[in-house]
């Protein structure tokens, strides 16, 4: 979706975050910035029906209005001159490497993309990803669109023939994350993560989002999204993101059940 949000187009930057709501007694949940067109005034978001937010914000058409679009939160990704880099993006955070790939490529690396989904049709952003990379792989769990496999395959063969890469930001599901920073240990490479933690107020007050990074506590919203992924507590971070996920079952059915969404209606 393209939300028009002047105020926050005009300042967002590669690797920050918006915090939205549907409706004044909805719930907040944070989205990475897929895009932005400063002149126009408009803000991308890309995002995956997987609870009763996301399935009623799906229902939106063009001209409705949100409660609320808050932003842009935490901090901006470390953009430089490193040389060779490498993107890697699984599901949804295809969307929140686009950015970010773009932003290192105007900075003048070489940057290769990585991304993969479980199939054909959930694989996003292709066009957009070859316009600001040098090299695009795409991978599939099923084989059915690119190379079969998942993204740390393509990404230890890239690592393995290519000592010049310096850098590596991976953004997808947690267990993707996880498994890429344990490749990366392997290599001489910095590694960033873009932390989907739970979220309330999004400016480090409720401590939902907290983190162990090495010996810290950290706060995704302010002190992240982005951290160094070898540095992350895995089993912790993903023990806290599921904690109300029986909750979140039921709050979705329970939606489904009203039949409260207009796409039905309609």
């Amino acid at each position: 979706m393209w939300i028009e949000a002047p105020e926050i187009a005009k300042t967002v930057q590669p690797g920050q975050f918006i915090i939205l709501m549907t409706k004044e007694k909805g719930e907040r949940i944070p989205l990475t910035v897929a895009d932005y067109d400063r002149k126009e005034g408009l803000v991308h978001i890309v995002f995956q029906v997987v609870g009763k937010t996301t399935d009623e914000l799906s229902c939106f058409q063009e001209g409705d209005c949100l409660y609320s679009f808050t932003g842009p939160l935490g901090r901006k990704s470390e953009i430089d001159f490193y040389g060779t880099v490498v993107v890697v993006g699984g599901g949804t955070g295809i969307a929140c490497i686009h950015p970010i790939a773009r932003s290192l490529k105007e900075a003048g690396n070489k940057v290769i993309a990585i991304i993969g989904a479980r199939s054909k049709e959930l694989i996003i952003m292709e066009k957009e990803l070859k316009v600001v990379s040098d090299e695009l792989i795409i991978t599939t769990d099923d084989g059915s669109y690119g190379r079969k496999g998942f993204v740390t395959h393509a990404l230890k063969e890239k690592l393995d023939q290519d000592p010049s890469i310096k850098k590596i930001w991976t953004i997808g599901p947690p267990i993707m994350m996880k498994v890429t920073t344990e490749l990366t240990k392997l290599y001489p490479v910095d590694t960033i993560v873009s932390l989907n933690t739970i979220m309330v107020d999004g400016t480090g007050m409720c401590g939902s989002c907290r983190v162990s990074i090495g010996e810290e506590t950290k706060f995704v919203c302010t002190d992240g999204p982005e951290f160094d992924g070898q540095l992350v507590n895995w089993d912790e971070f993903m023990h806290r993101i599921y904690r109300y996920r029986e909750e979140e079952k039921e709050s979705w059915q329970d939606f489904k059940n009203k039949n409260e969404c207009r796409c039905k209606e309609n």
